[in-house]
């Protein structure tokens, strides 16, 4: 059956039509649009039913046979890439109700937004690289829009850097794309498995390789690519932040371990070592400038350039416990980075600022939000019991079992790094006395459905983090079901090949 791998990516592209439609409508286009966004997540709910009840899914769009056609395929890593975006899309659309104005709405933001929704999902069910290039077009396109739109002198400024540097990634993309015809003469992904250790020239192949750690590493914002990232993050409306937190620098992450475990693991050897010393450079840079800022959200926006370091650090590991490291990382990441944005589009609404300088107070006027933060801000700095606890340790023992000792280290050191820079945002917003309180006496004050709309996703999100942390073991064999499969590509090429 094709419907459970090809309804992921119709829906949203109906949705983004539907919204068009209805764009006179306003009221009717977010009923549509948060709509769309559950049937999304119910698609991606029963393609991962589906994975794991009746394993690898692979369908040739057109029956056009691989490798000459479009193939879609899902084994359990796409699988959950999916159930994430899925879930991550419907609980940022809520939240967008309440947070995106009448003008962005009226300017195309829920198509633009769904259109996003779409090329993700198709980025992570492409079984070839040319459709995995088709589909970060879709989503490099969507996200411009989303960027700029309202055109704030700001979001002009981070969207001009934004799109040169992945226009930048698209040429590079390309090069590698018509190298690797020209060398295997496919770009289906499964077949360039077996293709590229037959081709004569191992120099090339792996000149191929460095050419797409480059264009995907510069959509993943990898050490020293990553500029564009804290240019652009902080200037969009949060709503929009939030989702390219999630899920946009994600896709190229994902990007990454599929070329590397799939196409490209006839080179390992030399992709990475380049993996390992871009991770730990990574690590280090994000976390060393989110500790040096002093507004919420560039805080943040640094903070998601250090953990894309740690989960390309199990990937550089090239282990199963280091892998399985890898997927549970990123699961877990996309939540509470997520989560921590979230929030602080709620600060914004309430103090009407993110500079450090200018807000507290918070942890007596919106105690709910103050606990909501602590949860996510120390599951990514990797406090037990929550989620990113687990993360930090799986990577940790996947370090020592190779006898990486300076790996573990900086798994450590940066993890205290990023107490630190939560701990100076709980201490600033949270605990501190509001400054100059007498002159500002009254707060803005939420309504009981703003309240609701911003609430009801961010505490979705900070049960999922607990239950990632004191229920993890489902979780964790999730991530070592994934792996294995990572590790171990060959059902993936019979699924899509038909033959070993």
């Amino acid at each position: 059956m094709t419907a459970p791998l090809v309804l992921p990516i119709v829906v949203p592209l109906g949705v983004t039509i539907a919204c068009v439609l209805t764009g006179s409508r306003p009221a009717l286009t977010r009923v549509v649009s948060v709509g769309g966004a559950a049937l999304l997540f119910a698609c991606a709910v029963v393609l991962m039913v589906r994975v794991l009840d009746h394993g690898i899914q692979a369908a040739q769009i057109g029956d056009w046979p691989a490798p000459f056609g479009i193939t879609l395929v899902a084994d359990p890593f796409a699988a959950i890439m999916v159930l994430v975006a899925g879930f991550m899309g419907l609980a940022v659309a809520v939240y967008g109700l309440v947070d995106i104005d009448a003008d962005r709405e009226r300017f195309g933001f829920h198509a633009l937004y769904h259109a996003l929704l779409a090329g993700i999902c198709g980025a992570f069910l492409a079984g070839d690289l040319f459709n995995l290039y088709v589909w970060f077009e879709v989503m490099m396109i969507a996200s411009f829009a989303l960027l700029v739109l309202g055109s704030d002198r700001e979001q002009l400024d981070g969207g001009v850097k934004y799109v040169a540097i992945n226009l930048v990634s698209t040429i590079v993309f390309l090069t590698a794309c018509g190298l690797t015809y020209g060398v295997a003469g496919t770009l289906n992904m499964a077949e360039l498995h077996a293709a590229l250790p037959d081709v004569e020239n191992q120099g090339v192949v792996a000149a191929i390789g460095i050419l797409l750690l480059v264009a995907f590493g510069i959509k993943a914002a990898v050490f020293p690519l990553f500029f564009w990232l804290p240019a652009a993050y902080h200037a969009p409306p949060v709503t929009v932040t939030a989702i390219f937190a999630a899920l946009l620098t994600k896709v190229g992450v994902y990007a990454l371990i599929r070329i590397d475990t799939l196409v490209f693991a006839a080179v390992a050897d030399v992709l990475e070592p380049v993996l390992l010393v871009t991770a730990l450079a990574t690590m280090v840079v994000g976390v060393l400038g989110a500790a040096a800022q002093n507004e919420v959200r560039r805080i943040l926006s640094f903070h998601i350039v250090s953990q894309i370091g740690y989960i390309l650090l199990g990937l550089a590991m090239s282990t199963a416990l280091g892998l399985a490291g890898a997927v549970f990382y990123l699961v877990h990441n996309i939540v509470a980075k997520t989560n921590l944005f979230l929030v602080s589009g709620a600060i914004r609404r309430l103090e009407a600022s993110l500079e450090l300088k200018s807000i507290g107070g918070l942890y007596a006027t919106a105690p709910l939000l103050s606990v909501v933060f602590l949860v996510s801000a120390l599951s990514l700095a990797g406090m037990p019991p929550l989620s990113g606890f687990w993360a930090k340790l799986l990577l940790l023992q996947a370090s020592l079992a190779i006898e990486g000792y300076v790996l573990a280290t900086a798994i450590l050191a940066v993890g205290l790094v990023t107490l630190y820079s939560m701990t100076k945002i709980w201490l600033q917003a949270f605990w501190k006395p509001a400054p100059d309180a007498s002159a500002h006496p009254a707060k803005p004050s939420l309504t009981a459905r703003e309240r609701a709309g911003l609430f009801g996703p961010m505490l979705a999100l900070t049960a999922i983090i607990i239950a990632m942390g004191v229920a993890a073991q489902p979780f964790l064999d999730l991530a070592m079901v994934a792996a294995t499969h990572l590790r171990d590509p060959a059902a993936y090429v019979t699924t899509v090949l038909g033959r070993p």
